[in-house]
């Protein structure tokens, strides 16, 4: 448990992979930025795997430049107070363009017919005619009034939707949990699914966009792909784990499904048939590189200025703009009852006036922030810091 001071400090920043200037070029002279820093206030990061890192005492905030968490241990992040924020829907649109490309090479055979072209330099004979007696094996079906599923529509997914919809498909979306801003940008056009069920059992396509956790490990298994459309062609640009790789397997070699086009290679998928296997491209464009960037210092300074959390994957977003009293108090801290109670007691007590003061939750952990219209003594600092619970206490001028 840490208690820091405000703005008036210089903050140290820590990059742990190269960040687009673009992001960075945002910071002004009160941020430091090196990649070896022993005592960061922050850490930048996109790949870098941070599980078997000791954090300092001094940090208090991860941005992570993409979306994935999956290289940071969120929970240990948890109970040591450090917030961890990623860029959700920054590289959106690297991700759908390249399930339009999956798409349209799982269904035109486009790289059998490239490889295939390139033999025919080593015989001899009239390569025109040879590509027109050769063609007809990669012959394959065209996008257009074809039945097209999107499960998880989050700011990837109905990117993905509406895209399909242009192609003049039939697109149906499976999202029980969609938010109220992804609802309003999502195509009138498209139709809402009851269920995964009806997504796989009716729909020639199917891309899914829904994150990897535990709770999602094998999302698609063996007794969705049993009812699956016959010839289904099924994209993965969201995670790996997401697909029971033994039930796709058998679902390919049993010409269940006509192709499975994954963004996250393994030794499984290398081994099986009808597969595309991509090296990991969905984000790989300078634009989507930029705009996480971008998006992670901003939540950032945020942060370290303002005390606001944006984009949060430990923490609740919570935000009350730029302070404007004397000062502004953030105390993270587990979701348990009576914490508020044992907080404003404390001010009370220190005849502290609460200007404002707001208090979300996320699962096991939430995060209270008060405006003060008085000076903040140390005492307080001490008294919040001891209640049980409380993990990390800002102290924001």
């Amino acid at each position: 448990m840490a208690f820091t001071k405000g703005i008036s400090m210089n903050f140290q920043i820590q990059t742990l992979n190269n960040i687009s200037k673009d992001g960075l070029k945002q910071l002004s002279e009160n941020y430091i930025v090196s990649d070896d820093c022993a005592a960061p206030d922050a850490m930048l990061v996109r790949s870098a795997k941070l599980h078997d890192m000791t954090f300092p005492k001094s940090l208090k905030f991860i941005g992570r430049a993409g979306a994935g968490v999956n290289n940071i241990p969120l929970e240990r992040c948890s109970e040591e107070g450090i917030v961890v924020c990623n860029s959700p829907g920054a590289n959106a649109n690297a991700v759908k363009e390249l399930v339009a490309l999956g798409m349209l090479m799982s269904s035109r055979k486009v790289i059998d017919g490239v490889e295939w072209t390139k033999t025919l330099s080593e015989g001899e004979g009239d390569v025109a005619a040879a590509v027109e007696k050769g063609k007809k094996a990669f012959a394959g079906p065209e996008l257009y009034k074809k039945k097209m599923g999107v499960i998880g529509l989050g700011a990837i997914g109905v990117l993905v939707a509406n895209m399909a919809v242009d192609f003049g498909m039939k697109v149906y979306g499976f999202d029980p949990f969609i938010s109220i801003k992804h609802a309003w940008g999502l195509s009138r056009k498209v139709k809402r699914s009851s269920s995964l069920e009806a997504i796989f059992k009716n729909c020639d396509y199917i891309s899914i966009h829904v994150p990897f956790m535990k709770e999602t490990e094998n999302y698609v298994n063996a007794d969705l792909l049993a009812v699956c459309k016959p010839n289904l062609r099924l994209m993965n640009f969201a995670r790996g784990g997401l697909v029971d790789n033994k039930a796709l397997a058998e679902a390919l070699e049993n010409d269940k499904l006509a192709a499975y086009v994954c963004d996250f290679p393994s030794e499984e998928t290398l081994a099986m048939k009808n597969v595309i296997n991509i090296p990991h491209l969905g984000a790989s464009t300078p634009e989507s590189e930029n705009n996480c960037a971008v998006m992670a210092v901003s939540e950032m300074m945020d942060y370290l200025e303002n005390g606001n959390i944006v984009n949060s994957v430990n923490y609740p977003d919570c935000s009350m703009g730029e302070p404007t009293t004397v000062h502004r108090i953030t105390v993270a801290h587990k979701n348990i009852p009576g914490m508020i109670g044992q907080i404003t007691a404390i001010l009370a007590k220190d005849n502290i006036n609460i200007a404002n003061m707001t208090n979300k939750n996320k699962g096991a952990y939430a995060y209270t922030m008060i405006d003060v219209d008085s000076e903040v003594v140390d005492q307080v600092e001490a008294d919040l810091s001891g209640i049980e619970g409380v993990t990390r206490v800002r102290l924001i001028k």
